[in-house]
């Protein structure tokens, strides 16, 4: 059961628009983590290296068949310009298939790839280098995301905004076109510059960089993790340089590059709309605690794409109560939690691009209902 005693609805049956922008519960949940986990199958916190190691493999391969297609094919059999249209197809799709095998590197981040954390360790600096992620470095701050998701003090990423900051291009670009070009900068270099200049994260008190390893981001013990994250990077930058030195820059961009914006358009994207909805409260230190923190995280439908991005769009909130899970048993302990999550779990099965753009309008800034006491605050619009 969960807040006012409902029963949450079938997994079958989706919520209407209304339903979904409900706000959710902010008040302590009458459940606690031990009751969500024994809600659980215990199989699904067991992490089979063999079966996390098929899906990466399934998905290089399918990378490696959609290159071998597009080089060998494309510019042979497709005449000028046809055959833009044939990297346009192969840039999107592939960028898709290396999403899904960011995700299967993510699950390293949480040791949720294997019970073996060198192993762990070992398939994500490979795979989050292979697409220009700083391992380590992520592994830390995503971690500390974790720990304190919706804390308007401590999280380390998606901090919103008080009415206060908002600078004047927001109101500027507080308008349908200037929601566009918004999104489309945010989609094209957001994570980069997360990681190079920490835009959007956590307020520092100096200049904050993943690749930096005396960063505040980091501990002391830490800082050798980070230069190998920073070894790995140019690694794979100095094999890139030689692929362009080899095979010329435009290649390079249609093969690698084009792909590599599309999966950070992807991550960009699944990760803001998972965190950032008009339902979801924000919490001051007064009010946060772990559990409601987590629980701040809304479901999205990426039809077909659901299963190439492993369910991690669909199963986001499962993977913020115990990340530990595989995402490949990420649905059946999201289902096995609902009944017990009440209104406390939130799913948005709003088409992607219209919850785009409502988010974009609808959650510019936070701040206390007039008269709230509590350290509860809410996504605002008018400014």
């Amino acid at each position: 059961m969960g807040a006012g005693g409902r029963m949450s609805a079938p997994s079958n049956v989706k919520k209407t628009e209304t339903e979904a922008l409900r706000r959710a519960p902010h008040e302590k949940p009458p459940f606690t983590i031990g009751d969500l986990k024994k809600a659980i199958p215990a199989h699904c916190f067991e992490k089979s290296l063999i079966t996390s190691f098929r899906y990466l493999i399934q998905d290089l391969l399918m990378a490696y068949a959609l290159y071998y297609v597009a080089t060998n094919y494309i510019d042979q059999y497709l005449p000028h310009p046809i055959n833009y249209l044939g990297w346009a197809a192969y840039i999107a799709i592939q960028g898709c298939v290396l999403t899904g095998a960011w995700v299967v590197g993510h699950e390293c981040d949480h040791d949720a790839f294997s019970d073996y954390g060198w192993i762990n360790d070992l398939v994500g600096l490979v795979v989050h280098s292979s697409l220009m992620v700083p391992y380590f470095s992520w592994k830390i701050s995503h971690r500390r995301h974790h720990a304190n998701t919706q804390s308007l003090e401590n999280d380390e990423v998606y901090v919103p905004r008080f009415k206060s900051n908002i600078r004047n291009y927001y109101k500027i670009l507080n308008n349908p076109p200037g929601r566009v070009i918004v999104w489309l900068i945010t989609l094209l270099i957001g994570f980069p510059i997360y990681l190079m200049f920490n835009v959007s994260g956590h307020k520092y008190e100096r200049w904050t960089s993943h690749y930096d390893p005396h960063s505040p981001l980091y501990t002391e013990r830490e800082r050798k993790q980070i230069i190998v994250s920073d070894f790995a990077i140019l690694a794979v930058l100095y094999g890139l340089y030689n692929l362009v030195l080899a095979k010329g820059f435009a290649w390079v961009f249609c093969v690698y590059g084009g792909p590599l914006l599309v999966v950070n358009g992807w991550f960009t994207l699944i990760t803001i709309l998972n965190h950032t909805h008009p339902s979801l409260p924000y919490y001051d230190s007064s009010e946060w605690d772990w559990l409601r923190g987590a629980l701040c995280t809304v479901d999205r439908d990426y039809g077909i794409l659901n299963k190439v991005f492993h369910n991690v769009c669909n199963a986001h909130v499962c993977h913020h109560i115990f990340s530990m899970i595989p995402h490949y048993h990420g649905l059946e302990a999201t289902e096995a939690m609902k009944p017990l999550l009440g209104d406390y779990y939130q799913y948005d099965g709003t088409p992607i691009l219209k919850a785009m753009y409502r988010e974009m309008k609808e959650c510019i800034y936070v701040e206390k209902d007039e008269g709230e006491t509590k350290g509860v605050y809410w996504s605002r619009k008018d400014i």
